[in-house]
Parts: structure tokens; sequence; C-alpha cells
């Protein structure tokens, strides 16, 4: 299996299928064809008995700075549910093939919270994560509100999530976003891990991972859908259209 879209370059090597996000020039912002080239890739994925890991990564200087907001200001915000992420994040949900991530550089909005679903994932030291919800007039997504928590506590996760600061890959690793950081190149330790875990043997492989998941597979399939009946609403909000406005323009948003 080997293809490439415009943004989005897919090849099979050893078990492993290989997504990177290409669109180096916008910091791999992720437009509508690359959400759905991504999904397709995972969902063909778990019907292929020959790949038996992904792994999904950018360059050594950037993994994604998340939605493309400027794709994002041109849709009807009554699309949303059907464009976009959503297919995406469904996806990644039911993944049944072990995900890996490889990050490195920006790791913004929906670049930080896939995260959550991938199964392993590792951060160059140059890599900034950065949740910026509520900055745009949003609420979490992913069902980030559930699972970050989960991961940090209630306060750490208020924190990120309401402030929306950027933080490093050491706080990633201590909040338990990220496995370990890689020194050198992330992509190759992504490699090599997701080379090592093709070897093993891959029903046992899956079947530990549908193990591990599927105790908050509800949980998570509620959380998912309250975020996105919230996040629905606020399309139509003035708090979005002033945001948005005020990336496009370039300027400080005012909230009244």
């Amino acid at each position: 299996m080997s293809s490439t879209s415009q943004f989005v370059a897919i090849r099979l090597e050893n078990h492993v299928l290989f997504i990177r996000l290409n669109r180096g020039e916008r910091k791999n912002a992720l437009s509508h064809d690359m959400y759905w080239t991504i999904a397709d890739a995972i969902a063909g994925a778990d019907q292929d008995r020959e790949v038996r890991v992904i792994l999904i990564h950018g360059s050594d200087v950037c993994f994604s700075s998340g939605n493309d907001l400027a794709n994002f200001f041109n849709q009807d915000p009554g699309e949303y549910p059907e464009a976009l992420a959503l297919r995406f994040i469904d996806t990644l949900l039911n993944a049944r093939k072990p995900i890996i991530a490889a990050v490195a550089g920006v790791a913004v909005g929906i670049g930080a919270t896939m995260l959550l679903h991938c199964d392993l994932v590792f951060a160059a030291d140059n890599s900034r994560f950065k949740l910026p919800f509520t900055q745009l007039g949003l609420v979490p997504e992913a069902a980030s509100s559930l699972l970050l928590p989960r991961l940090c506590g209630h306060q750490k996760a208020m924190e990120l999530l309401l402030l929306g600061e950027s933080f490093d890959a050491e706080t990633a690793v201590e909040i338990g976003l990220v496995n370990a950081i890689s020194h050198e190149s992330v992509v190759a330790h992504g490699k090599a891990v997701a080379l090592r875990l093709a070897k093993l043997p891959p029903q046992a492989v899956q079947a530990t991972k549908r193990l591990l998941r599927e105790p908050l597979r509800s949980a998570i399939r509620e959380a998912h859908d309250r975020e996105q009946q919230y996040y629905i609403d606020a399309l139509d909000s003035a708090e979005v259209a002033e945001a948005l406005a005020a990336f496009m323009e370039k300027r400080e948003a005012r909230f009244d």
C-alpha cells in the first residue's frame, strides 16, 4: 500500500503504515481533504492484514498546527458535522490497530487532542503543545474534556484547556500525554518502535489494545458527543465569529 495526496503521504513498510503530514509551508495545518485522507488510511488499515501498526508523523521540525482556520473560516458552519474533523476523530476512536505518533515542533488543537487516542506518543525536545479552544470561542474536542483530566487531574486539565497556554515536551511527559522525549530524530525513533511492535504477534497486540480501550469506550463516545453539541452551538455564536475574524485580520480579539 502506497499513496500520496497533495499534503499527506502514505506508505506501507514491514507491516507499518506510515502516514506523513506533508504541508510544511502551513505547519501541517489540517485541511478538509487531509482529514479525509488520513481517516481513509486508518480505516483501510483496520481491514488490511498486512498492516499491524500505524505511525503518524510530520517532519522533524513540525507535527501539526491543528485545524486549518482559513479553511474553517470559509466553511459553512452548518456543514461542520459532515465535514472537517468529525470522521477523522471517529476513525481514531474506533481504530483496532495500534497507533503511534511521532511529534516534533508544534502540536496545536486537534494536533494535540488526537494524541489522546494514540497508543504510544514520542516527542522531540523542540515540541510545543497548545489547546487554544476557549481563545477561539470553542470548547474541547475529541473527548479531551474526559481524557485530559484522567491523565493529569482536574486542576491541571482546567489550566491547559481554559488558559490555552503552550507547554513543552517535559510537561507533556509529566502529564502522561507523551511516553518519552527523543533527543535525536523523533520520526526515526517512532519508526524503530513501530517496527518492534510490528514483529509481535498481531492478534495479541490488537487484543491488548482492545482490553485497555474497551472499558472507556462508552464514556469516550458520550464525552465526544457532548463536546460536539457544544461545538456546533458555538459555531453560530458571536464569540466564534469575532475570534476567527481577529485571527484572519491578525489582531487581538475583543469580547464584549
